[in-house]
This record gives C-alpha cells, sequence and structure tokens, in this order.
C-alpha cells in the first residue's frame, strides 16, 4: 500500500471550504446555548421552588440528561422523535432539516448542565439580602432582579463560559446524522478524496475551532 506524504498546503487550501459551512455549526450552536438557557432557568426554577414533584422532576430529569452520552441521545432524537410525533400526532418530521433535531438534542443536553450552574450560583448569593430587599419593600420579583440576579449572573458566568464551549466543540457530532455543518463539510472533502487528506483536513478544522473558542474566551473574559 502507498503512503501518501503530508501536505500541509492542502490545510490552506481547504480552509476556505470549511469556513463557508461555519455559520451552521454557530448557528446550531448558538439557537442551542439560547433555547438551553430558557430551559436551565425554568430548571432551576423548579429545583429551588420548593415544591416537591417539581424538584424531584428537576432533578430526575438533570441525572438522565448528564448520564446520556450526546451522541446518544442525538441518534435517539434523531431515529426516535419522528416515529414519535407520527404515532402520537399523525405528524412527519422526516422532512425537517438535520439541523432542527441537533438543536433539540443539545437543547436538552445544555439545559441540564446550566440547570445546575444557574441553581449553585443562585445559592452562593446569602439569602439574607433576599430578605433585607422584601423587608425595604420590594417585591419578591424586583428583590429577585435587583439583588440576587445581578450577584448571581457574576457567579454563573465562568461556568456558563464553560458550558458554552463544550456545546460547541460538542455539536461537532451532527454530522454523524447528516448535518453538513463545519465537521460534515471536512468528511465531504475527504469523501470526494477517495479518504485521502483526513489530517490535513481535520487540522484545519481543529484550528477553525481553536480560533473560535479563543474569541469566546475573550468575549467571556470582556464581560
Amino acid at each position: 500500500m502507498e503512503t501518501r506524504a503530508f501536505d500541509i498546503g492542502m490545510i490552506g487550501q481547504v480552509l476556505p471550504q470549511l469556513l463557508t459551512y461555519l455559520d451552521v455549526t454557530l448557528l446550531v450552536g448558538f439557537i442551542s446555548i439560547a433555547l438551553g438557557s430558557l430551559l436551565g432557568g425554568a430548571l432551576a426554577w423548579a429545583n429551588l421552588s420548593g415544591a416537591a414533584p417539581l424538584r424531584w422532576a428537576s432533578v430526575s430529569y438533570v441525572y438522565v440528561m448528564r448520564c446520556t452520552p450526546s451522541i446518544v441521545l442525538l441518534f435517539i432524537v434523531f431515529y426516535g422523535l419522528p416515529k414519535l410525533a407520527f404515532a402520537v400526532f399523525d405528524y412527519d418530521m422526516n422532512g425537517l432539516h438535520r439541523a432542527v433535531f441537533a438543536i433539540i438534542t443539545f437543547t436538552l443536553l445544555f439545559g441540564a448542565y446550566i440547570s445546575e450552574v444557574f441553581r449553585a450560583a443562585y445559592k452562593a448569593v446569602p439569602r439574607g439580602q433576599y430578605e433585607a430587599a422584601v423587608s425595604a419593600g420590594l417585591t419578591p420579583f424586583q428583590a429577585f432582579r435587583h439583588v440576587m440576579l445581578p450577584q448571581a449572573a457574576i457567579v454563573a458566568l465562568p461556568n456558563f463560559g464553560n458550558a458554552t464551549i463544550n456545546l460547541l466543540k460538542e455539536g461537532s457530532l451532527a454530522y454523524t446524522i447528516g448535518l453538513i455543518d463545519l465537521i460534515g463539510k471536512g468528511n465531504l472533502i475527504i469523501a470526494q478524496n477517495f479518504g485521502a487528506y483526513g489530517i490535513e483536513v481535520y487540522l484545519a478544522a481543529m484550528l477553525i475551532y481553536w480560533v473560535l473558542i479563543l474569541v469566546l474566551e475573550q468575549i467571556f473574559g470582556w464581560i
């Protein structure tokens, strides 16, 4: 079997092709983060509400999601959700864009992880500050918004940033369901070259992820 030499110039050739699909990767990632944050906030509220059924449901959901590998949940959503939707609602989901299934999957995962970040950050703020704010005449919502939330947000921000970066990297698994994003395009390039230039293509993808993560780290550091 002939061994092909490593071609460093190929990295520069494929970078522009991969970058044309970076918007798909970012779209899936940031929509998942936005929706997952809303889900995580609801789960954290349920956990902190004091109502036993809500707390039990929140803890159970977080436990199941955190124990489920990303790729397993992705396959369950992609293959199982259309069957469930058709059986229950008589709705055919097979025509939906594959990005929809990726967003659903990563929203469910991100919501579980970030709910623990929100819960821990809220509990890190002394409860006495909330009670003092209410005693001073603020409504419970005003006390939460003006006293608790700003302090909890500062505590949560570093872990929120880490979770965001991890999700964007986990998003690379979306190619396994046929989504043509950055990694999906890379695999197409390799296939078009009959399996050649795999190392070069993946190194190019790695460089793009490196720059993306460095930019995000700078943004969170500035915030």
